[in-house]
C-alpha cells in the first residue's frame, strides 16, 4: 500500500516480514496482520490569533481491532505524516499484545508545532481534531493518550469536546489526562520508570551493578526525564543528556536537581553551565553503561551502530534502531538491547490501568498502580528473555514473535468475515 510509504513505516514492515518468516506465517496471510484496518486525514481549519485562517492536517491510524478497542498516542509535531503514524499503530499493536493487554494499537498526529501555537490556538485545534474525529473514536473503540507535544491538558480538552457531544461525561475517552478528571497516579511517570526497571532487570542479568554505572539519555522530555530521575535514585551516574535543542555532557556525573531548574528556566538543556555542550550525533557515542534513546525514530543507524560504546541499550522511543543497525548490533555480544514494544511499554500499561478505572468509577493508590506495571513488566521481560534464549535470537525478535503470534492466533481464532 503506498499510501503508507514512508520510511518509519518501510521499517516496521522490515522487521514484521523477518518475525513473519521465522514464524513461517504463510504470505497471504501477512498483509492482513501488517496493514491498518483503517486510517483517516482529516483537515482542521481554525482561526488564528491575527485573524487569519490556517488549515492543519490531523491523522488518526487503527491498525487491528481483533482483541478489543484501539489505544494509542496523539503527537503533536511538524513532521507528522501517514506512514509515520502507521508505524507506530503497528508497534503498538505488537505491544498491547506482549503485555496481554486486550488493545489493538493506535496513533494519531497532527501536523504542528505546539510551540508556534498560542494556548487559545492549540485548544481550538484539539477541539477540532476531536470532533472530527468523532465518528471512530469511543471508549469501546478507540482511546487516546498523550505523546510528543501533547500533555494532560490536550486530553483534558478532547475529554470536554467528546463528553459534550455525547451528553455526558466519558473520563474513559482517553488516558494521560489531569488525575482531577479521573486520570492515573502514576501515569505520567509509568514510561520512563518502566525503561528504568527494565534496565534493572536487564542490569541484574548481565551482571552489571547500576551503582558502578554511567547513562546517557537522548530526549529529555517527559520519558526521558523520568527515566534519568529514576535510574539516578538506583544508583547510576546520568553524564549525558539531550533535547531537540542539543546536549550536555559532564563526565562526573550531572547534577539533575540543577539541571531540572534550568530546563525549566529556558525550556532546554542546551546551556547548562555545569556541563560542556554536545550535539545529539555525539551524544550517542558517548561511552556509558546504558544508552536511553528516548527521542525520535531512526536515531541509531547503520552509520552509527558500530560505534555506540554502552552495555545496555533501552530504547525509550518508538524505534529508535533501524533493521540495518540491528544487524550490527546482532554481532556485537557485549550489547544488549531492550527492545521499545518492552522497554517503553510502562505507558500503555497504566493507560490501561487508567481506562480500567474509568469504566469502574473505582481508583488505585500510585503503590497499587506501579506494583501491577512492575509485575506485568516482569511477566514480560521474562517471557521474551527465555523466548530469546530457547530460539538463540536477539530480544526483539522474541518480543515481536510474541507480540505478533498473539494478533495472529486471535485473528485465526475469529475468523474472516464474508
Amino acid at each position: 500500500m503506498d499510501v503508507y510509504d514512508h520510511p518509519t513505516f518501510n521499517m516496521a514492515c522490515q522487521q514484521f516480514e523477518l518475525v513473519a518468516d521465522q514464524l513461517e506465517i504463510p504470505a497471504a496471510e501477512r498483509p492482513r496482520l501488517k496493514f491498518p484496518k483503517r486510517s483517516m486525514i482529516v483537515s482542521l481549519p481554525i482561526q488564528s490569533e491575527d485573524g487569519s485562517m490556517r488549515v492543519y492536517t490531523g491523522f488518526r491510524v487503527q491498525h487491528h481491532l481483533t482483541l478489543g478497542p484501539t489505544k494509542g498516542g496523539l503527537r503533536y509535531h511538524p513532521a507528522v505524516s501517514l506512514g509515520e503514524v502507521a508505524a507506530l499503530a503497528m508497534w503498538m499493536s505488537w505491544k498491547c499484545a506482549l503485555t496481554g493487554l486486550p488493545y489493538g494499537g493506535a496513533k494519531g498526529g497532527i501536523a504542528c508545532d505546539p510551540h508556534q501555537l498560542s494556548p487559545r490556538e492549540l485548544e481550538h485545534l484539539t477541539r477540532r481534531y476531536t470532533q472530527e474525529m468523532m465518528p471512530f473514536i469511543g471508549p469501546q473503540v478507540d482511546i487516546m493518550a498523550p505523546d510528543m507535544g501533547t500533555n494532560e491538558q490536550i486530553m483534558a480538552w478532547m475529554m470536554d469536546t467528546y463528553s459534550v457531544n455525547i451528553g455526558h461525561s466519558v473520563p474513559s475517552i482517553v488516558t494521560g489526562k489531569p488525575v482531577s478528571l479521573g486520570g492515573s497516579l502514576g501515569r505520567r511517570e509509568a514510561t520512563g520508570r518502566g525503561v528504568a526497571h527494565l534496565v534493572a532487570r536487564a542490569a541484574d542479568a548481565i551482571g552489571l551493578d547500576l551503582k558502578q554505572a554511567s547513562a546517557v539519555v537522548q530526549g529529555y522530555g517527559n520519558v526521558g526525564a523520568v527515566s534519568a530521575q529514576t535510574l539516578d535514585g538506583f544508583g547510576a551516574n546520568i553524564i549525558a543528556v539531550s533535547d531537540v535543542f542539543g546536549g550536555v555532557y559532564n563526565a562526573r556525573g550531572l547534577d539533575l536537581a540543577k539541571l531540572n531548574a534550568h530546563v525549566a528556566r529556558h525550556r532546554t538543556v542546551k546551556g547548562f553551565a555545569e556541563a560542556e555542550p554536545v550535539t545529539n550525533d555525539q551524544l550517542l557515542l558517548i561511552p556509558c553503561d546504558v544508552l536511553v534513546p528516548a527521542a525520535m525514530e531512526r536515531q541509531i543507524t547503520g552509520a552509527n551502530a558500530g560505534q555506540i560504546q554502552c552495555r545496555i541499550l533501552a530504547e525509550g522511543a518508538n524505534g529508535p534502531t533501524t533493521p540495518e543497525a540491528d544487524a550490527i548490533l546482532a554481532r556485537r555480544d557485549e550489547i544488549l538491547v531492550i527492545p521499545d514494544i518492552l522497554c517503553n511499554a510502562g505507558g500503555v500499561v497504566v493507560s490501561y490501568f487508567e481506562w480500567v478505572q474509568d469504566l469502574q468509577s473505582f481508583f488505585w493508590s500510585e503503590t497499587e498502580v506501579m506494583e501491577r506495571l512492575y509485575r506485568i513488566l516482569d511477566e514480560a521481560f521474562d517471557r521474551v528473555w527465555h523466548r530469546a534464549r530457547d530460539q538463540k535470537t536477539s530480544l526483539r525478535m522474541a518480543a515481536l514473535g510474541v507480540g505478533i503470534q498473539r494478533v495472529r492466533e486471535a485473528k485465526t481464532l475469529r475468523g474472516l468475515f464474508p
